[in-house]
């Protein structure tokens, strides 16, 4: 890990990060010239100036701050720097969960990064997104990919670069965590005795990848959106998404959406959604109803990708 004189530097979602907090979900930064592109701050006062009210996310002058129970007030401004104003005793897993979700999140619509909210893995030498509600099942279908031989690229917050030249969006890697649900993990046949619970849910837990993440940018090959369970039990199938549902599909897994309106950002997400819906396709995924379905939809999956290249 790479120490500095007042904190640590990590590389995350395509970015540079120096933080006063220790983030050792974080891969470290390669050396020790590159200059950070964001800081995170610990401001001990941060938290009696604030007025807000619990989740009510205040956005104003290019700073958006928002209190979270148990965990303190964050703020996100200017694209470049996080303040976090912990409350005595806060868990320190709690503040890092929002630090690295929500405030990320917060801060690539104030970089004009498209953040979507999902998993990508790496198929083939290119990234593909999964994105849905909660509890889709986002995560455990990635893990079921990385177990046929794929690579994680992030889990939770996607941070997708669209550059303005015409060529493909990318997605660049986050860092070597997936959260699961215990009931996806026992499916998959994997023991939860030597994994962290996430803080308020005893039944989610933090699991490592590291053998098994894809560091670095990748081209974006596809968005699939994971939907509830289909009609016909026992049979996945990968559907293209007609033009006319391209755009409510990525505003709704869109990071933290809610805030695009108060952050004035609706015309910009509009025009970097219709530049992801002519460059690469969306697929829709219903889930068989019933049975563990992971492995099969991962099958189906990589069938669809391949069928697409």
């Amino acid at each position: 890990m790479l120490e500095t004189e007042v904190g640590f530097v990590y590389r995350a979602f395509g970015l540079t990060i120096h933080s006063e907090l220790r983030l050792p979900e974080l891969l470290p930064a390669d050396g020790d010239g590159d200059t950070p592109d964001v800081w995170i701050k610990l401001d001990p006062f941060l938290k009696s100036g604030f007025d807000g009210e619990a989740y009510d996310f205040v956005a104003e002058s290019g700073h958006v701050t928002v209190k979270m129970p148990d965990a303190g007030v964050f703020r996100v401004q200017d694209g470049h720097t996080i303040i976090i104003s912990p409350y005595t005793f806060a868990d320190e897993g709690l503040i890092k969960l929002y630090a690295l979700g929500t405030c990320c999140g917060i801060l690539m619509l104030q970089r004009g990064i498209y953040p979507l909210h999902g998993s990508a893995v790496a198929i083939g030498g290119k990234a593909v997104a999964i994105v849905g509600q909660s509890g889709a099942g986002k995560s455990t279908l990635a893990s079921a990919l990385l177990e046929r031989g794929c690579g994680l690229v992030s889990d939770d917050v996607i941070a997708v670069h669209i550059p303005e030249n015409g060529s493909p969006p990318l997605a660049s890697s986050a860092y070597p965590q997936q959260k699961l649900w215990q009931s996806s993990l026992e499916a998959l046949g994997r023991s939860t005795d030597e994994l962290s619970s996430i803080y308020g849910r005893e039944s989610k837990f933090c699991v490592p990848v590291k053998d098994r993440f894809h560091s670095g940018p990748l081209p974006l090959a596809a968005i699939v959106e994971l939907t509830g369970p289909g009609e016909n039990a026992g049979e996945a199938a990968c559907l293209r998404v007609g033009n006319l549902q391209c755009l409510p599909l990525l505003l709704r897994h869109t990071y933290r959406y809610q805030l695009l309106g108060r952050m004035q950002l609706l015309p910009w997400h509009f025009r970097q959604s219709a530049a992801l819906a002519t460059r690469l396709p969306l697929y829709s995924m219903a889930r068989p109803a019933g049975e563990f379905s992971a492995p099969q939809m991962a099958d189906c999956l990589l069938k669809t990708i391949a069928a697409g290249e």
